[in-house]
Order: C-alpha cells, then structure tokens, then sequence
C-alpha cells in the first residue's frame, strides 16, 4: 500500500473546506502563464469543480491533491493531469502558494510521494513535466527527483506579448 504521508508534509483529496484556497490559486494572475488560464474564476464555478473532484482519475483523467504539513496546514497543490491509462503516464503539476514556504524539501517530498503513488497503485510507466525554462528553481527541483530533460518547445508559451520557451521533462520507472 501505498502512503500519502511523508517526514513532513501529506497529500489528500480536495475537500469542500478547500474553496477559498483553491479560489486564492486560480486566480492569482503570477501563475496563468503556466496553468493556461485566461480569466478569473468564480467561487460558483470552483464549487462545482469541488463537488466532482472525488471522481476517479481513470474517468476523469486527472488527480488534484493538497499538499498538507502534518499540523493539518494547507500549503499547495499537487496534481496528475492527462492521464493515460494505456501508454501509462501523465503529466504532473505543483505550485506551492506562499513564498515563505518554499525551497524548504515540501515541494520535493510532495513530488517524491506522488510518483511512488502514480508508479506502484496506478502502475504508471512514466510522468513527466512542463517547466518554464526561466524557472531555475523547479529546473533544480525535478532534476534532484531524477527527472530527465528529453525535449525545448521554443517560444511555446506568450506571456505579456513575448514568448517563452519551455522544457519537457520524464520520469521514467524501470
């Protein structure tokens, strides 16, 4: 069996009490460039995604996890997205949402809890990640947690009418 809980953080699902958080997340404009998100979303619209969210990843094709410290702290979000049960992989997304609480191994334990769980319960052969090529520090981060740089999509994502390159990342399990 695989656990949810590590040293100092845990991971568990998305809860009604989570609207507010989840509201403070997807609307902070800093992370729209990554995300994809073009406008701001409703309380309305994230209670209805809340009310879904025990849905299972293989219909839904995706898991949204809370990243806990052990005193019951919310302090991000971990996800699984594209999943695809076939070929066995899926993509894999984090942000930890206040500054104070990075580069402190949280988001490394997080990472670290989620692929054993995608890897041992849901079988997957591999996940792999889409990071800014400016974000040296979650470069660093999935690096250290044995991710490979396999490809550059140049110029791949426009922000403030530039464009930004990004580098895709895998995790193969052996």
């Amino acid at each position: 069996m695989v656990k949810l809980t590590g040293q100092h953080i845990y991971l568990r699902a998305l809860e009604h009490e989570d609207l507010d958080f989840l509201y403070q997340i997807e609307n902070d404009t800093a992370v729209w460039e990554i995300s994809g998100t073009l406008t701001p979303y409703s309380k309305n619209v994230l209670q209805l995604y809340l009310e879904n969210a025990h849905r299972d990843i293989f219909d839904v094709k995706q898991l949204r996890l809370v990243v806990c410290d052990l005193a019951g702290k919310t302090l991000g979000l971990i996800d699984l997205f594209d999943f695809d049960p076939i070929h066995k992989r899926a993509g894999m997304g984090i942000i930890i949402s206040n500054e104070a609480d990075r580069n402190k191994g949280i988001g490394a334990e997080a990472i670290q809890l989620l692929c054993d769980y995608a890897f041992e319960a849901l079988e997957l052969h591999q996940i792999y990640a889409n990071i800014l090529a400016e974000n040296s520090r979650s470069i660093h981060l999935f690096e250290k947690l044995g991710f490979q740089q396999v490809g550059i999509k140049k110029d791949w994502i426009r922000s403030n009418g530039t464009y930004k390159s990004e580098i895709l990342y895998q995790k193969i399990n052996n």
